[in-house]
């Protein structure tokens, strides 16, 4: 499963997918990851989840940032979770488009029910300016 939050900045993405996270971590049986953009938050993330500073903008384009996921993928097998904070911090600003964004999600359906893992990622956008398929797959 992959499901996206949609807001524009101070709409509360951030501490709603930090608790989702932490939720999570109460009940799951696998391992979690939290992939951010910063260190910001990593004391507010539950011990059991594993942090993951990605950068700003490091990753040129949503290919790059899906063989990002799968190398954090192929050194656990037990992942059940992965939350990506900020996507659209992650990639660089041109990266993640209504074009680029349904591929994105697509090839992560796939990881998705080939690995057996679920993905939640908050962008920062307007969530009516998204594609349908996005639409879809809000929380």
């Amino acid at each position: 499963m992959v499901q996206f939050m949609a807001g524009l900045k101070g709409e509360g993405k951030t501490r709603k997918i930090i608790d989702m996270a932490n939720q999570d971590a109460k009940v799951t049986d696998g391992h979690l990851v939290f992939i951010d953009d910063d260190k910001r938050h990593i004391f507010d993330l539950h011990r059991d989840i594993r942090f993951v500073e990605a950068g700003k903008g490091e990753l040129a384009t949503y290919r790059e940032f899906v063989g990002f996921v799968m190398g954090i993928l192929s050194q656990n097998s037990d992942i059940k979770h992965v939350y990506v904070d900020g996507l659209t911090n992650i990639l660089a600003a041109d990266a993640l488009n209504n074009d680029t964004l349904p591929k994105l999600k697509a090839r992560l359906d796939t990881i998705s029910k080939v690995d057996n893992v679920d993905f939640t990622m908050s962008i920062h956008c307007e969530p009516s300016s998204l594609p349908d398929e996005i639409k879809a797959a809000l929380v």
